[in-house]
């Protein structure tokens, strides 16, 4: 006599009503990178069915046998997700970051691992050169420290250098990095007992697949996540053709705030930050003047005080004219700096970081009894 048999379950589809299984699906098809992805869920709002939809658009455009992603391959990645416990993070789901959101080529999706709560608190990217001076290391984890004591998150990408000191700094008020391959992949292989305590204490984001390997393609597009988090971008030591600098880039595309420490002239790792100020970042000195340029992360203020006065914001472009005001008001005789100033009549704090710039780029000149003139 054949015992009572009790069947199993039916299998569930996890494409039918499951957001995250078909997100993940979606943006793993052929084709289907961050733009792609979002104007697909544009014009069909769910990821379902942008998933029905994707075969007779590949075919409009002229691709034969189009298959989307098998499903193995999305729950090999989910498991392995989850066996490294992590979680992901999908746009317009709750948990996503909100500095992310309003970029045009933000991550569909990011696998994250540790405290995902930082992702909503006030975030400032800093990055710079891997063969960072000790001047630079030591000038990296000053600034991540004040800044983390006064309230922001330090976000960078855990390379060596200034990263790496950076991220230090910033462990035990909070600290993002984001890795260029998968988020279960350590790189450089020096920093693993670092990715640990950042799993612990901090956080760890990637939009790669799990278990992807960093590849020189990869680097750049993980910068932008870095500055599109940050409410600026700060550039510590950066050479003439770098990450950092595109980094720097990618934060004005993404109308972020761009600070610079400036370096001397004869060293090359430095070579990046003082051409960044040349084109109009803001030249910074501790970390007092990146609050002084972004704010203090502070409670409202009291019914009986009145609130702050709004400072102005001034751009890339306002910053080029101030530049190019002082260089028309300079010649070969020497002008005191004081009466440069009353002839620009703008504020000296205005003035001021503008005449450093132009110093340390090498194209004016300061002689004795605080006179200016032109480089020669």
């Amino acid at each position: 006599m054949i015992g009572k048999h009790t069947p199993s379950p039916p299998p569930v589809d996890p494409s039918s009503e499951d957001i995250t299984f078909c997100s993940l699906r979606l943006l793993r098809s052929r084709r289907v990178g961050p733009a792609t992805y979002h104007r697909l869920m544009r014009e069909h709002r769910t990821a379902a069915a942008a998933l029905d939809a994707l075969p007779q658009i590949a075919a409009a455009a002229g691709v034969a046998d189009y298959q989307i992603c098998p499903e193995g391959v999305v729950i090999a990645e989910l498991n392995t997700g989850h066996a490294n416990k992590a979680q992901l993070l999908i746009a317009g789901q709750t948990g996503y970051p909100d500095a992310l959101r309003d970029l045009s080529d933000a991550p569909p999706l990011l696998w994250a691992l540790g405290d995902l709560s930082l992702l909503q608190k006030p975030m400032i990217a800093l990055v710079g050169a891997r063969n960072a001076s000790s001047l630079g290391t030591r000038m990296a984890k000053k600034l991540a420290a004040d800044l983390g004591d006064a309230g922001y998150v330090i976000v960078s990408g855990l390379a060596r250098g200034v990263d790496t000191a950076a991220h230090i700094a910033a462990l035990p008020t909070g600290t993002i990095a984001v890795q260029a391959g998968g988020v279960d992949v350590i790189y450089p292989i020096e920093n693993s007992a670092l990715a640990q305590d950042i799993a612990k204490s901090g956080l760890r984001i990637s939009e790669l697949p799990m278990g992807v390997q960093p590849q020189a393609r990869h680097f750049p597009a993980r910068n932008r996540i870095i500055s599109g988090l940050g409410c600026a971008t700060i550039v510590v030591e950066a050479a003439a053709k770098s990450g950092s600098l595109i980094t720097a880039r990618n934060a004005l595309d993404q109308s972020r705030d761009v600070f610079a420490v400036p370096g001397h002239p004869f060293d090359a790792r430095t070579a990046g930050c003082n051409m960044l100020i040349r084109d109009g970042a803001t030249l910074i000195r501790s970390a007092d003047d990146v609050i002084e340029a972004v704010g203090q992360v502070t409670v409202q203020p009291t019914l009986d005080l009145p609130a702050p006065a709004h400072k102005p914001h001034r751009t890339l472009r306002d910053i080029a004219g101030l530049h190019a005001q002082i260089l028309d008001r300079l010649g070969p005789s020497p002008v005191a700096e004081d009466q440069l100033i009353r002839d620009l009549g703008a504020p000296p704090t205005t003035i001021a970081p503008a005449i450093v710039s132009l110093e340390l780029d090498g194209r004016i000149k300061r002689q004795r009894g605080g006179l200016l003139s032109l480089a020669d």
